[in-house]
């Protein structure tokens, strides 16, 4: 038997509204939560056409032969960057006046690949053994209104599709529980002679995988409580003393981190000899601030891990995300990174989150923002990629305040460009600051001598 996959009923209306004059298909992508019963499907956007295709709309192909592969990928990826922890892309629907074509069916199954193998090599984390690795294709014929829906497990390149259902469910998403934590990152990422080959953007990265290890081995404190992964996530809150209570939805998430996991992690193996080691830099990237993370999961029986999996997620891909937003931003505007390098020292501000709630659900959906940005172009940005309407004054931007040891640098830096800095007392609403150091002409000899054991924790809170 297939897979079950219930759909909000908005979800429903959205494709249904879609109209295909002078169009031989419409494409798109489907959005929610998948789990080890059944999926959830939360959300529905349409692949924007591109500026040639809306030139071409008088003239369309008789054939459904200009499914652009690179061009769905890219939006896949775009719109990845504006979910929260718990929800990915599942899947893709068309729409066609006509039966789905073989040569058709044979674009998506490669589309779906190729979505789930791009958006693979920008994640930090890996999925599970565990994970249902299936990705969804949905076919709508508007003449006859039939539906088809099949399955392909993406880690199985000869996988053969599998029939699915499609339930439509009413209000689905509007108890979903969410969950909320700030994180502290000092990420110290070393410039080693070996590595000067490197672009700026390969070099973070690397850095960034070696952090992933320490937040995917955290402890996670759900409401000041540790629970086992496999409780439910509700537990204790349905009854009490004999009587019903409405459950929580929102949860407050704190994280405890090992530092110098690898080092103690090592010593601690008595399998293991542990030496000290020196490596040669010519300078250093420091990521360094506080970053808000949110993450939804539905409220059928849900598990502790669950929860846990999906807010480490979104610490993961917020902190990914915002760099790589940095360095588009860097190319774009022409910035070349061996300049960037060779600066004697240079601040780069990220972007910071924005959040937008779904109409009729309590899940929120994101993006980032960089201080020169305005309202309007947030929203211009949603409709592109998410084909959502969204009203200003909903967007609620997190204020992710500097911490103190980075305050003064921002602060200086902030009043060569800002006037308003008469304020002080303001917050500056950009917490994560990419601070790039470099030591022109010296090279630095670290080595660490391990004289003790000894295990510390950093407690992250708001």
């Amino acid at each position: 038997m297939g897979r079950t996959y219930i759909v909000d009923e908005t979800v429903g209306q959205y494709l249904s509204n879609i109209n295909l004059p002078g169009k031989s298909f419409v494409s798109g992508l489907l959005i929610g939560q998948s789990s080890s019963q059944k999926d959830y499907v939360i959300l529905a956007t349409r692949t924007p056409p591109k500026e040639e295709q809306n030139e071409n709309l008088k003239h369309p192909k008789t054939k459904l032969d200009s499914l652009d592969e690179e061009w769905a990928t890219e939006h896949a990826l775009q719109v990845s960057k504006m979910l929260p922890g718990g929800l990915l892309v599942l899947g893709v629907f068309i729409i066609t006046t006509l039966e789905l074509a073989d040569d058709l069916q044979n674009a998506l199954r490669r589309l779906i690949y190729a979505v789930e193998k791009c958006m693979d090599r920008k994640r930090l984390w890996n999925f599970t053994e565990e994970e249902v690795s299936e990705r969804v294709i949905l076919h709508i014929c508007s003449s006859t209104k039939k539906i088809s829906c099949r399955t392909y497990d993406v880690r199985d390149p000869k996988s053969s599709p599998r029939p699915a259902d499609w339930k439509y469910q009413n209000r689905l998403s509007t108890s979903w529980l969410s969950l909320e934590c700030t994180v502290h990152i000092d990420i110290h990422i070393p410039l080693s002679t070996t590595s000067v080959s490197y672009t700026l953007e390969k070099i973070t990265k690397n850095g960034l995988t070696r952090w992933a290890k320490k937040i995917e081995n955290g402890v996670y404190f759900i409401n000041g409580q540790v629970k086992d992964g496999d409780c439910d996530l509700l537990e204790g809150q349905k009854k009490s003393k004999g009587h019903t209570q409405a459950p929580n939805h929102s949860f407050d998430v704190r994280v405890l981190t090992q530092l110098n996991g690898p080092i103690v992690e090592r010593l601690l193996n008595s399998d293991h000899r542990s030496t000290a080691t020196v490596q040669i830099c010519s300078g250093s990237v420091n990521l360094k601030g506080d970053v808000k993370c949110r993450a939804y999961i539905h409220s059928n029986k849900p598990k502790v891990k669950d929860a846990v999996q999906a807010m480490k997620r979104d610490i993961l891909n917020t902190v990914a995300d915002r760099c790589e937003i940095l360095f588009d931003d860097l190319h774009l505007n022409e910035v070349p990174e061996k300049q960037v390098i060779n600066s004697e020292k240079e601040f780069h501000i990220l972007p910071h989150r924005v959040f937008v709630p779904i109409p009729g659900s309590t899940v929120m959906l994101c993006d980032y923002k960089f201080g020169d940005e305005s309202a309007e172009e947030i929203k211009d940005h949603f409709i592109e990629m998410l084909d959502q309407v969204i009203q200003i004054e909903h967007l609620e931007i997190v204020e992710e305040i500097n911490t103190a040891c980075m305050s003064s640098t921002l602060n200086s830096e902030a009043s060569l460009n800002n006037t308003e800095d008469e304020q002080p007392e303001q917050p500056i609403k950009t917490t994560v600051m990419l601070k790039i150091q470099q030591n022109i002409g010296m090279i630095a000899a670290f080595a660490v001598a391990v004289l003790a054991v000894g295990i510390s924790f950093h407690y992250f809170s708001d």
